[in-house]
């Protein structure tokens, strides 16, 4: 107490120099209302002069001089008066706030009862000072408490108790950041009359109201911030909002002519966009800024512009071109370039229309660029656009399958494409496993065909759904059409393969959809064998039980359930009906094609069907062999490891070997009688694991190169830089893939400096060089080899020849 009593002239000092300096900056704020700033500033003044009347009230205090007298009587009725006179200056800025951010209409009437309270206490001072009803002077000139002393804190207090009612009430209508301090200057003030009845000789009062005075000014200016905050927000969002109706009605011009362009030509409608989309696409695998990637899709929206001036029965014409003909066609990337060039304020537009026909390899039109002298944005936009014209359908052709068209990008790396951008498309092409790329694909079901009505087997199929490891789980009702027996009309299911899942009669032969039937077999256990080595059926006896497929009983006609599984280049098909339960088995002719079962019928009409498919994979011996595996490898030579055969992508793999300083890897390749892309053959997979195997424990890819010079995505935690160089002695992609069926041996040189691995190798003129850094502290890194549909035999590891 004593210690508080000491150092309590230096904290009203302290406090009063404060509020003066906060008054002359609430003067100098600019950012605040004035009526704020107002009562701001008398909040801060009346502070300042409560703690210079009060120092000087406890200095005097006890001075019998005639200015001590003076002192004493004129800083003790200062202090009562300007005690409330703070407490009215802090209603009046409560009344701005509430009306002008808390949004009232009026002055709650509390607030204004307050001030009433507040002015009728100062005119009580004033009253006291003449008859001593709040305090008295002794003989020595200290300030005594009269009997009435109590009713000076009535009135501060029934002021605070309005005011922290009216906080309490409108509290969600205020910032949380001002409204923390309104409610503490309110309770701080009330809890300080109480604590000052009993604490005697300390000003505890007026020091809480000084104090208070202060923090009010802090969150204030800290809540003037905020609001300043909001506005040049509000300015920001006004300019972004201004931008975005400028970008939308660039965009939306933007699709006018595209649009305009589209209704040319039906055949193409919706490329210009999709191009569009690809590109975008392509700019952001290839690291480009989100600017940048705007102006390569727009650049590419706009690229066939030029085909404006292209009569349309040319665009249109189903056949092939007059040379006349096609150089009006060819015109559409000059007449682009000048259309688009008048945009003065967006160059780059011209840019891709002008050149996205140009090739890499300088063979394009219309200037025969060559290589980087083509623009960036023109190579992507090339790429892009031969990807949609490949697979969209054209007034002379159906859309070409996407195995066909990664293809040909890949033979057209460093020809037709820009290696990079190509290689970043097919890595696209590779993650695409839904087809979202292209409008259809293989892997499609039937869960989308409710009911069939057949008049002959293949009259009305449904898609095929996918025959894999997991058990595939058809159920279906079946009635006989009117006029036929239930003998003679049956449902079938139809084995399979083909690129779009779908079947198709007396397409054997399209190169295009690769359609290949296995089987069919009818639902009364007839089978029909026709690219199958073996088949075999055996019935159970007895009726099956089909309470577990959830049928409804009310459901018409036979009831049937069909499941479906794969192991290697066996199939198991059981069907399990009402009246007989049997199962086949289908020994196919290889283990690389993929196999699909459809629904079709004869003179029924099949509904309710549902198609359903097991989330695990089934045992692999729950299918017994009927006939020989098939393998490539099983009398072929064996190396240093035992040979592997790859029947799909990566679906097996060699032993991983360890790499060393210097080795030379050697063995002999020979794609499957099934392989018919330039990516079915060997892979060489770089990579870390703690068991020393491919997918192990820890497995780390660094990098995956194919024997046709593809290399996909790198792991984040490497460097990639592999070269591929077309040598005199390449005589075609065509003829790669015939030496590769027929058989070839490799060898790959590889060398091992710390975390740097280069590997060399050769294959009938394809040259490979590839440099990996690996990025991580490795110790151990492996080699290993595996590919899509080839078999791989005859593997030796030694040291490198120098």
């Amino acid at each position: 107490m004593e210690i508080l009593k000491l150092i309590q002239p230096e904290s009203m000092l302290a406090l009063s120099a404060i509020c003066g300096v906060l008054t002359l900056l609430v003067y100098m704020t600019d950012t605040m209302s004035h009526k704020r700033k107002l009562t701001l500033m008398l909040v801060e003044i009346s502070a300042m002069l409560l703690m210079m009347f009060d120092r000087r009230a406890y200095i005097y205090r006890g001075d019998t001089s005639t200015l001590g007298w003076w002192m004493v009587r004129i800083c003790n009725f200062a202090v009562f008066f300007l005690s409330l006179a703070v407490l009215d200056g802090f209603t009046l800025y409560l009344i701005d706030l509430y009306t002008h951010e808390g949004g009232l209409d009026a002055a709650p009437r509390r607030l204004k009862a307050s001030r009433i309270v507040a002015l009728t206490g100062m005119a009580m001072v004033v009253v006291s000072q003449f008859t001593g009803f709040y305090y008295t002077f002794d003989e020595m000139n200290r300030y005594q408490r009269s009997p009435g002393f109590i009713v000076c804190y009535l009135f501060p207090m029934i002021v605070l108790i309005l005011q922290l009612s009216v906080i309490l009430q409108y509290r969600k209508r205020l910032n949380r950041g001002i409204q923390i301090p309104l409610q503490l200057f309110t309770g701080m003030c009330i809890v300080a009359p109480v604590l000052q009845v009993f604490l005697y000789g300390i000003s505890l009062t007026n020091m809480t109201i000084a104090a208070m005075s202060v923090l009010l000014y802090i969150f204030a200016l800290k809540d003037m911030a905020r609001e300043v905050e909001q506005a040049h927000q509000h300015e920001i969002e006004y300019y972004k909002e201004q931008h975005k109706k400028e970008h939308a009605l660039f965009e939306q011009t933007a699709e006018a002519l595209t649009s305009a362009i589209d209704a040319k030509d039906t055949y193409t409608n919706g490329h210009s966009r999709r191009v569009a989309q690809y590109s975008l696409g392509i700019a952001k695998e290839a690291g480009k800024s989100e600017e940048e990637c705007e102006k390569v899709y727009f650049a590419a929206l706009l690229h066939d512009v030029g085909k404006i001036g292209v009569p349309g029965e040319i665009l249109q014409k189903k056949g092939r071109l007059t040379d006349e003909e096609f150089a009006q066609i060819k015109r559409h990337s000059v007449v682009g370039g000048e259309i688009l060039s008048s945009i003065k304020g967006s160059p780059w537009l011209s840019t891709g229309a002008r050149y996205h026909h140009e090739r890499y390899n300088g063979r394009g039109y219309p200037e025969g660029l060559k290589g980087e002298d083509i623009p960036e944005m023109a190579r992507i936009i090339a790429v892009a656009d031969a990807y949609d014209a490949m697979t969209s359908n054209r007034s002379y052709r159906s859309a070409i399958p996407q195995h066909i068209v990664r293809e040909e990008l890949v033979k057209g790396i460093g020809t037709q494409f820009d290696p990079d951008f190509a290689r970043i498309m097919i890595n696209m092409l590779d993650r695409d496993t839904e087809y979202r790329m292209q409008e259809s694909g293989a892997g499609a079901n039937m869960t989308a065909t409710a009911s069939l009505r057949c008049d002959s087997i293949y009259h009305d199929c449904t898609e095929g759904v996918a025959v894999t490891g997991k058990r595939a789980g058809i159920r279906l009702c079946s009635q006989p059409k009117d006029g036929f027996g239930e003998k003679e009309s049956l449902p079938t299911l139809i084995v399979f393969d083909s690129l779009d899942g779908k079947v198709h009669p007396g397409e054997e032969n399209n190169k295009d959809l690769l359609y290949f039937e296995y089987a069919r077999i009818r639902l009364d256990g007839q089978v029909t064998e026709f690219n199958t080595r073996k088949s075999e059926i055996s019935f159970t006896d007895g009726k099956s039980d089909l309470e577990r497929t959830g049928f409804d009983e009310s459901e018409p006609g036979q009831r049937y359930r069909v499941e479906a599984v794969r192991n290697r280049d066996h199939v198991l098909v059981r069907v399990s009906g009402e009246e007989k339960m049997f199962d086949v088995i289908l020994a196919l002719p290889d283990t690389s094609r993929f196999t699909y079962i459809a629904l079709g019928g004869e003179h029924c009409e099949i509904h309710n069907i549902r198609v359903d498919t097991a989330p695990e994979e089934s045992d692999p011996e729950a299918i017994p062999r009927i006939a020989e595996e098939i393998s490539f490898i099983k009398d072929q030579p064996t190396g240093d490891i035992p040979n592997v055969q790859v029947d799909g992508p990566r679906l097996s793999t060699s032993e991983g070997i360890p790499v060393r300083d210097g080795m030379t890897l050697t063995f002999h390749t020979m794609s499957l009688p099934t392989a018919r892309l330039v990516w079915h053959c060997p892979y060489i997979s770089v990579f870390s694991a703690s068991d020393g195997r491919m997918n192990g424990k820890d497995f780390r890819e660094y990098l995956l190169l194919r024997l046709n010079g593809e290399s996909p995505e790198s792991d984040k935690h490497v460097e990639n830089n592999v070269q591929v160089e077309r040598q005199a002695g390449f005589e075609g992609w065509d003829v790669w893939k015939d030496e590769n069926k027929k058989g070839l041996d490799c060898t790959v040189l590889i060398k091992r400096d710390k975390n740097v691995i280069t590997m060399r190798t050769e294959n009938l003129g394809i040259a490979i060089h590839s440099v990996t850094t690996i990025l991580d502290d490795v110790q151990d890194v492996y080699v290993a080899l595996t590919g899509d549909q080839c078999a791989i035999t005859n593997i030796h590891v030694s040291p490198l020849s120098i």
